[in-house]
């Protein structure tokens, strides 16, 4: 079933409409004022990016946005929501952590699944940034391979040795110029994009009006 996804997902799109749509979503994200709607449009791309086939660990994923969460927390302001002794819980502080959190993986999603290996964008400043968004994408791709721990000094060798491997195994000549066959976009493809691009701008809508009508 994984590799049943992501194979269409290989063969309907091509690199460079994914990250056009990538282009023309990511606005709808980060000026989305409300932050309800924010958390609407991680879960969508959320549920694109395990559609497509890639791999999302539901655990880290939510691991990552309980500590900025939790980070917030420590400067608290607005209304007290909980304490216990001189931690304070607030409405301001709990809001903005999660706003921030959702952003973050938000973008995180985005990213794996508009940005992929064979992107190439032509001219040399072009070339430039193909390289960098194809690192960061098998870079995404491969995060689940370190699996040290960081408890005592031999895990945290252990974590630095393999975030090292990873970094030699991504600079390697077949991953900054990989021999693949540029894929175009199939006309279903379009149209699902079009559909995945206006599905992400309607949170930005509703979060919009809910902002002129307070």
């Amino acid at each position: 079933m994984y590799l049943n996804r992501q194979n269409i997902y290989d063969n309907i799109f091509s690199a460079r409409s994914l990250f056009i749509t990538g282009l023309l979503i990511m606005p709808a994200l980060l000026f989305n004022p409300g932050t309800e709607y924010r958390v609407i449009q991680f879960l969508f791309f959320w549920f694109l990016t395990w559609l497509s086939g890639k791999k999302t660990k539901p655990l880290f994923t939510l691991f990552i946005i309980t500590c900025i969460v939790i980070f917030n927390l420590l400067i608290p302001y607005g209304k007290v929501l909980f304490s216990a002794g001189i931690f304070k819980i607030t409405s301001g502080a709990l809001i903005a952590g999660i706003h921030r959190a959702v952003t973050l993986q938000a973008l995180v999603m985005l990213s794996k699944i508009t940005v992929r290996q064979d992107l190439i964008i032509p001219g040399f400043f072009g070339g430039l940034l193909s390289d960098s968004f194809r690192l960061f994408s098998v870079m995404l791709n491969r995060k689940y391979r370190i699996t040290g721990g960081i408890n005592n000094s031999f895990g945290i060798n252990r974590l630095i040795a393999e975030i090292d491997n990873m970094l030699l195994e991504v600079s390697s000549d077949n991953v900054i110029q990989p021999s693949v066959q540029i894929q175009k976009t199939k006309p279903a493809g379009f149209i699902i994009l079009s559909v995945v691009v206006i599905l992400s701008w309607l949170p930005w809508g509703l979060g919009i009006y809910s902002l002129l009508t307070i």
